[in-house]
């Protein structure tokens, strides 16, 4: 068979969400890096093979930037429709196109060559073109949510939940066990204009009354996407995965056919679009670092030193039964939003050079039960990324990051729009000695270091923003001619935006759970600013257009400029539908 080799700096196993953006975070700060994922499509759990939509930090102003946004509105523009394969696109077009990762599709590493404790290169299989890649790396990401390099490099990890003293955990057991929680096989229903019958297959279970599915309400439409379908806490869950499968399309065709011929569901014009083979796994092992986040950390909102990311939705514990428990599926345990997590978490505490980004980080199974959501991956996923760029260019470890370039790290993700509660961007020099004024309204917000909406010491909501109507302006004055490399602007792209039709008692999803007849489109929040020119005054006293954009649709935008100029102003010209432009950030350096 044929081997290929890579040489890399960086090699990111797992292509989820925090595995993607690991990888493009990496990339975009200079470092070269593979990332190997083992199935066709990149997503993991929020793929059109699995089909969760992105979930995250509960509250006001509380949506997760950076990465995770730029995905998310790329989709908007993209994908009006809500459609898989589109979506499917947004994720490949994201990591394909991104001149420093070499991505290795449907390829599953199952070696790892070690020396002194370090991982040196890790192995694949790639089915479809019956080719072992071989990559080696200076340091490795496992962002592969069941923890595939655990096993294959001594790297420690836990499975299960702890026993409630062990951290003071109350929502923990007395005793300390291997269970988990289940995976998922989740359904999509669509509605048409005439009626549709459904046929179950013979294998499918029966499930005659409403009673037949104690405490699990089916409802077919919003946000509904029956994920109490759900199995395998009281097994193994990473060596029992196909029988489970199995045991779950029963229940999913027979759920189903409960809808359609079991009682009056209102489901006449409704049928079955889709069906998914592939579990959504929730829950496996769990690296250890030098820091394990727990229920207490969570709930004492997490004000750590090294906080690089951050979560917020509810403690989320599945019963191990899962679908075979009559109970209610699942206990929301109350958890603050935001709480930060604490960047020791995301490294091993005995491979030098392994980190790790997604479900799996360093948590008791209380603490995972919040993190687990794929916007706080996507988060951690994004940090990790960071943290392995400043590694690579300061030939360091993951913990020498921590110990001597936290700062570093911190306001990199800052200046990627990734928001860290209680903390402020740094604003580059040339913008906080320039004097800042604007043809309406109070500019200095705008270099204030925070990019959105903030509570202040009374608890009262700051906007943090400048408004005003098309073709106001705001304008830095250097008082002499300097150069200017860069114009960065954050426009607002409606932190608390809704869903639409089915879904508009929601917060707006990446994606549908269902789809009903006239669906509103998918849109681009008419907050953002859509078309804005930058003028800068030259040596000579005149102002010239030095860069015009008639069609962003982007939060955070930078510019590249390489002008000299006495000042530099910007002027927006549109928006995708509000009545005024708004920014929560202007800066030049």
């Amino acid at each position: 068979m044929r081997h290929l080799h890579h040489q890399v700096d960086f090699c990111v196993v797992g292509g989820g969400i925090a595995g993607m953006f690991a990888a493009i975070a990496a990339a975009r700060r200079g470092a070269k890096v593979a990332l190997i994922q083992d199935r066709p499509v990149l997503g993991g759990n929020a793929s059109s093979e699995i089909r969760m939509w992105i979930c995250g930090a509960h509250g006001l102003n509380n949506r997760e930037t950076g990465l995770l946004e730029e995905i998310n509105l790329e989709n908007n523009y993209r994908n009006p429709g809500s459609n898989f394969s589109i979506w499917d696109s947004v994720l490949y077009q994201a990591v394909r196109f991104e001149p420093n990762i070499d991505l290795m599709l449907n390829c599953s590493v199952n070696d790892a060559t070690m020396a002194n404790g370090r991982i040196v290169s890790v192995k694949g299989w790639q089915t479809t073109t019956e080719t072992w890649h071989v990559v080696t790396a200076k340091l490795f990401a496992d962002c592969s949510g069941d923890s595939i390099l655990a096993p294959l490099t001594n790297a420690k990890f836990r499975l299960g939940r702890e026993a409630r003293d062990e951290y003071n955990e109350d929502i923990e057991p007395p005793v300390a066990d291997r269970k988990t929680m289940g995976m998922s096989c989740l359904l999509q229903a669509r509605e048409t204009d005439s009626p549709k019958s459904y046929t179950p297959p013979k294998w499918a279970r029966k499930f005659p009354d409403d009673a037949s599915l104690p405490n699990r309400g089916h409802g077919y439409t919003g946000t509904n996407n029956f994920w109490w379908i759900e199995l395998g806490g009281e097994n193994d869950s990473i060596h029992d995965s196909e029988e489970l499968r199995d045991q779950l399309l029963a229940i999913a065709f027979g759920v189903w056919d409960h809808i359609k011929n079991h009682g009056d569901h209102g489901a006449a014009n409704w049928e079955l679009n889709w069906v998914g083979f592939l579990p959504g796994k929730r829950e496996s092992r769990r690296y250890l670092g030098d820091h394990v986040l727990t229920q207490n950390d969570v709930r004492a909102e997490g004000r750590f030193a090294d906080m690089i990311a951050y979560g917020g939705w509810s403690m989320d514990d599945h019963h191990p039964a899962g679908f075979n428990h009559p109970g209610a599926p699942t206990i929301f345990h109350p958890a603050p939003s935001p709480f930060g997590i604490p960047y020791r978490c995301l490294y091993s505490a005995n491979v030098p050079n392994l980190f790790f980004a997604g479900r799996n980080i360093s948590t008791t199974h209380a603490a995972m039960s919040s993190t687990r959501v794929m916007a706080t991956c996507g988060l951690l996923g994004q940090a990790v990324g960071t943290a392995a760029a400043i590694a690579v260019a300061k030939g360091c470890t993951p913990r020498d990051v921590g110990q001597n370039y936290i700062t570093q790290l911190q306001q990199a993700l800052l200046d990627d729009d990734c928001f860290l509660p209680w903390q402020r961007r740094v604003v580059a020099e040339l913008s906080t000695s320039a004097a800042l004024k604007a043809s309406v309204n109070d500019p200095e917000p705008l270099r204030n270091g925070l990019d959105r909406p903030s509570k202040n010491d009374q608890g009262a909501w700051d906007d943090n923003s400048w408004q005003g109507p098309a073709e106001a302006w705001v304008e830095y004055d250097f008082g002499c001619v300097v150069t200017v490399s860069q114009a960065r602007m954050t426009f607002d792209s409606d932190l608390n935006r809704c869903g639409k039709g089915a879904c508009a008692k929601q917060g707006e999803k990446n994606i549908l759970s269902n789809f009903p007849l006239n669906q509103p489109p998918r849109e681009t929040p008419p907050t953002l600013v859509k078309a804005f020119r930058l003028e800068a005054k030259g040596a000579d006293g005149q102002w010239r257009c030095v860069h015009r954009e008639d069609n962003n649709y982007q939060r955070l935008v930078r510019v590249p400029l390489a002008i000299q100029a006495s000042a530099v102003r910007i002027v927006p010209e549109a928006t995708w539908g509000a009545d005024t432009c708004k920014l929560f950030a202007f800066e030049l350096s």
